[in-house]
């Protein structure tokens, strides 16, 4: 990360010194700064093997497009689990990595965000090129 500048919502828990951390915490200020659209980040994420499918899912989203609630069931081969997909995205415990921020309501709306609707926004912003996630210090 640049010096000076904090990516807006970054836990400050990721300031740590730790290799797994500081992997992390690069990719992440690469991913704010527009230069990284994937992440190369070994992840063992707990829940239910339903989750763990979405979740997966999740990260098959490309960078810069969305996906409904309703497609991303149909994807998983059960679309009457439109409820069940938003929440697993709400129990998403690594959200950015991944990328829950790329689903969308069926209209085209922005829905359901643990980071908040303004935070979802942004991120789409920032993969479509339109916006800068970065805080000036």
């Amino acid at each position: 990360m640049e010096q000076g500048r904090q990516p807006k919502g970054i836990v400050s828990s990721l300031r740590r010194s730790s290799t797994p951390f500081t992997a992390v915490r690069r990719q992440l200020g690469e991913y704010f700064a527009g230069q990284r659209r994937s992440f190369e980040v070994a992840l063992e994420l707990l829940g239910t093997p339903f989750q763990r499918r979405v979740w997966s899912a999740l990260a098959e989203i490309p960078y810069g497009e969305t996906m409904s609630y309703g497609e991303l069931a149909h994807r998983l081969g059960d679309p009457s689990a439109v409820r069940a997909v938003g929440l697993a995205n709400r129990r998403n415990p690594i959200s950015v990595i991944v990328p829950c921020h790329r689903v969308i309501g069926a209209n085209g709306d922005l829905t359901g965000y643990g980071g908040g609707l303004e935070r979802k926004r942004l991120l789409l912003e920032l993969e479509h090129g339109q916006g800068s996630l970065w805080a000036a210090s």
